[in-house]
């Protein structure tokens, strides 16, 4: 199996670290823009493989894509991160720019490979290698509810003194402070999490995680990139290894939910041809409104995106 990670910035050669470390591939290539870049943190990854026993060889590519031929999946996480005075508008269109130009060049090399797409803003991004790509959406999807759930799970985990292992969660709708926590699927060893935590703490916890990525730039100056690339390579493993787990992805929804050509967050099997299935889950009036509201704001941001083009 061969992978490919575009972005030799900190979250693509977590990611690419990750898939070594684990065997998850073969062969996994490393492509960036700046010269040098990606052939020193593939060759820093391989040299470690005496020392952590893989055998996946990664390879790094300066802007030389035809390295990355016959790709099964390709990891998306190229852009720029939102500096002073940049708009959102400005920052949609920059990277939405640097997004259509890598999946044209991946579809020429690897027509038929799964696209994973973590370049930020992450709902809108997946649209614009949606619509570069014209693969259908099982096919191209976004990375964002592993990472928030983990949070999530991380969190309740430090709270409760429980083991992070044991706790299964789900969250949908847009990537950010919209998403859509969903106690009532949150459990603890089977155990639902409300009969173990007092409302107000899991509210907090709840709150906490919709800024989590936020809390992390307050306390670094950048955004996180160990939990970003690790979450990417979980996918990447659940479809390498056609294991069928169950993860909040971001896809169009086309009728799920009463929700139409939107790109959002739900959970779906994952497994050798990508989505394998998406799962409707039984939302009660109060989540349809936070989903709806969150559906609400990803439009927004999809129409900024269709204007700029």
């Amino acid at each position: 199996m061969k992978v490919t990670v575009v972005g030799a910035g900190n979250v693509g050669a977590t990611c690419a670290d990750v898939l070594a470390y684990r065997e998850i591939a073969n062969e996994i290539v490393v492509v960036d823009i700046k010269e040098g870049l990606a052939e020193g943190k593939a060759l820093d990854i391989w040299q470690k493989s005496p020392i952590n026993q893989y055998d996946s060889r990664t390879i790094g590519s300066t802007n030389d894509y035809s390295k990355t031929a016959g790709s099964d999946v390709v990891v998306i996480t190229s852009g720029l991160p939102r500096k002073p005075g940049m708009s959102r508008d400005d920052l949609i269109g920059t990277n939405a720019g640097i997004v259509k130009i890598v999946t044209e060049n991946i579809v020429k090399e690897s027509p038929d490979c799964i696209l994973i797409i973590v370049s930020n803003p992450l709902d809108v991004m997946t649209y614009q290698a949606a619509l570069t790509s014209k693969f259908p959406r099982e096919r191209v999807f976004g990375m964002a509810g592993i990472l928030d759930t983990a949070r999530y799970r991380a969190f309740l985990a430090e709270e409760l003194d429980v083991s992070p292992k044991d706790i299964q969660a789900v969250l949908m709708g847009g990537h950010g402070d919209t998403m859509v926590p969903l106690p009532r699927y949150t459990t603890v060893g089977g155990i639902p999490v409300t009969e173990m935590i007092d409302p107000g703490k899991l509210d907090a916890i709840i709150e906490r995680t919709k800024f989590g990525g936020g809390e992390l730039v307050k306390l670094m100056g950048t955004s996180a990139w160990y939990a970003p690339g690790s979450a990417a390579a979980q996918m990447v493993e659940a479809i390498v290894r056609d294991q069928k787990r169950v993860f909040p992805v971001c896809v169009e929804l086309k009728g799920e939910y009463g929700i139409d050509s939107c790109y959002l967050g739900a959970p779906v099997i994952l497994g050798k041809n990508g989505i394998e299935k998406i799962i409707e889950l039984q939302l009660n009036d109060s989540e349809m409104d936070l989903l709806k509201t969150s559906e609400s704001h990803v439009r927004e941001v999809m129409n900024v995106l269709e204007n700029l083009q």
